[in-house]
């Protein structure tokens, strides 16, 4: 299959895709679009940036448009769940551009902002519902959405929604739908948990696998330097302070250390603005606009904000801290290398981080290159046998079950919000070889 004429789309949806510049199916897309086309169950397992939103979205589409159907009040034909408001908006996005020549009624529900909007957008039901699973529930409780009619759901980012503890919330949500639908899982990463979601939900399913975790981090060269905690801001100052570096994410546990962070670059003259899930909607959408449009060169970002960055041209990913979930770290430095693209990678260790560490390169299969030509190399850090604090409130520390996140103190159910974000920032700059390669200014995405 080489071009999307070849997937006999419907001509509304082939016109929208000319217009978006889209010829060539990417691999998920050439992968997954038949099966759905055919009406089977799916289950997709590829990265962010590889499509995987247009390979869902398009045989959605298709399905509206060939099998036109009256709304019902309250109603929705397309489901799709996300784990962030950012990708929730992102894939409402993404349906309204592909259906520009079609009439779609769709709507987006996440927590964190009034639900007044949310409800008037329900009210004579929609195609196309993209939602937070929280958000969700709180709103068929109170008798504002109804779902016995679904025709199709879809789970984005499944193993994300997973680590966020939203996997009881999920199967509510399926409890609520009819049997007879088509249900897509699309998931980064395949542990146990993911294997026993997929088994329960999907009948039959299709298998797509584009991106396993190692052939994603081949495609990025990565770097790890060896630091002491004290010396992780001064180590970040001076590897964003690259002018190879055009477009850079910096990647913290804790949402307060996200913040330091950011105010450090930007008293250093670096401009850069920090995204978590304690920022408003609106300050987390104008942190994202300067991001795109190159007005803000560094994002530092909690692993729950960041899965809504789709920003190409990322040139570099910066951990501050290392991520105490392992496949984690694969969705972090996913955010660079996009479409093909060149992208680096550098985390900064402490001694603290060092057992994180070897539990990345278990799952990734390889050891992560030690740059130590830099000021703040530490002997210490890089030959630590310590035990990794264990996180309380956000994130899971390594003897915590996964999924096991508790809502925030002072929360409301239905939020939308989960705790799980959590640390310090991280940054490095690698010398010699290993000095990071630039890149081009950003581009946003929609696939």
């Amino acid at each position: 299959m080489t071009s999307f004429a070849d997937l006999q789309l419907a001509m509304p949806i082939q016109r929208a895709l000319t217009e978006e510049g889209y010829t060539t199916p990417t691999p998920i897309q050439a992968g997954a679009i038949p099966h759905l086309l055919q009406g089977r169950d799916l289950l997709g397992l590829a990265q962010t940036g590889t499509g995987k939103t247009a390979a869902f979205a398009l045989p959605a589409l298709h399905r509206l448009l060939t099998h036109p159907r009256t709304q019902t009040p309250k109603s929705a034909r397309v489901l799709v769940l996300a784990p962030t408001r950012e990708l929730a908006a992102q894939i409402d996005d993404s349906f309204k551009n592909y259906a520009r020549h079609m009439k779609l009624r769709h709507a987006v529900i996440f927590g964190g902002v009034g639900q007044g909007r949310q409800v008037e957008a329900m009210r004579r039901g929609v195609d196309v519902l993209t939602a937070a699973p929280g958000r969700l529930l709180d709103l068929i409780g109170q008798g504002h959405i109804d779902l016995h009619d679904l025709e199709v759901l879809v789970l984005d980012e499944a193993d994300r929604m997973l680590d966020m503890g939203f996997v009881r919330d999920i199967k509510r949500i399926v409890a609520l739908l009819p049997k007879s639908r088509q249900t897509v899982l699309f998931s980064a990463t395949m542990p146990k948990a993911i294997e026993d979601l997929a088994h329960s939900l999907l009948h039959d399913p299709a298998k797509v696998e584009v991106t396993p975790p190692s052939s994603t981090v081949d495609r990025i060269r990565q770097g790890v330097m060896f630091v002491k905690s004290e010396d992780k801001r001064a180590a970040t100052l001076l590897l964003v302070k690259n002018p190879k570096v055009q477009r850079a994410v910096v990647f913290t546990l804790m949402k307060h250390e996200a913040n330091k962070v950011a105010d450090f670059l930007n008293a250093e003259g670096i401009r850069s603005e920090a995204i978590h899930g304690n920022k408003s909607q609106g300050a987390r959408e104008r942190a994202m606009a300067g991001f795109r449009d190159g007005s803000v060169k560094v994002l530092v970002a909690t692993d729950i904000a960041a899965r809504g960055i789709d920003v190409d041209d990322v040139s570099h990913v910066f951990n501050y801290d290392l991520p105490n979930v392992a496949e984690s770290y694969v969705h972090r430095i996913g955010r660079t290398a996009r479409a093909g693209r060149d992208g680096w990678a550098v985390s900064l260790c402490d001694a603290e981080q060092r057992a994180w560490l070897r539990d990345i390169e278990k799952l990734i299969g390889k050891s992560i290159p030690v740059v130590t030509d830099h000021a703040y190399h530490s002997e210490e850090a890089q030959n630590s046998t310590m035990r990794p604090p264990v996180l309380g409130g956000g994130g899971r520390g390594r003897n915590q079950p996964r999924g096991g996140g508790q809502r925030p103190s002072g929360s409301r159910p239905g939020s939308g919000q989960r705790s799980g974000e959590g640390g310090r920032p991280s940054a490095g700059r690698p010398g010699g070889n290993n000095r990071p390669q630039g890149g081009r200014p950003a581009r946003s995405r929609t696939k």
